[in-house]
């Protein structure tokens, strides 16, 4: 996905956790972070706690919208992947993906994967891989700026 591309439609899902959301209900408050991860990725297991207190640390301000890639088989299995967003206290919508329709949409390869869209629903930064959460707070708070302006 390039930058400034729409944000597109969270459509496809196989079922979601916590609540479902569409592009319209995010697009034109405020700024959205979509972020990729799977029930058999280390990484991204390490960094939730840096995305669910960026999530609670800017809840007036951000919307943040899970969505759970499958890598194998093994995380097609719907009763781990609510016991692993529950260990990890993953409170926001999870778009479950697991016939990769968003992640084709989105054109994404990697987990753990951060989407940051603006309040237009234009994406702003994208981000792959478990380090660099100051990046994308800084990105974040970049974009957080413009749309109080």
């Amino acid at each position: 996905m390039k930058l400034r591309s729409p944000m597109p439609e969270l459509s496809g899902a196989t079922e979601w956790l916590n609540g479902q959301v569409t592009k319209e209900e995010l697009v034109g408050n405020k700024p959205t972070l979509i972020h990729f991860w799977s029930v058999s990725c280390h990484l991204c297991k390490e960094a939730m706690p840096q995305v669910n207190e960026f999530r609670d640390n800017y809840k007036d301000k951000l919307n943040v919208v899970a969505v759970h890639m499958p890598r194998s088989e093994d995380d097609l299995n719907m009763e781990c992947i609510n016991k692993t967003a529950s260990e990890h206290d993953i409170t926001q919508p999870i778009f479950i993906d697991n016939e990769h329709k968003l992640t084709d949409a989105f054109e994404n390869q990697y987990v753990p994967a951060y989407y940051v869209f603006d309040a237009e629903g234009n994406l702003r930064h994208f981000q792959a891989g478990g380090s660099g959460m100051k990046m994308l707070e800084k990105r974040v708070n970049r974009v957080l700026g413009e749309s109080e302006k």
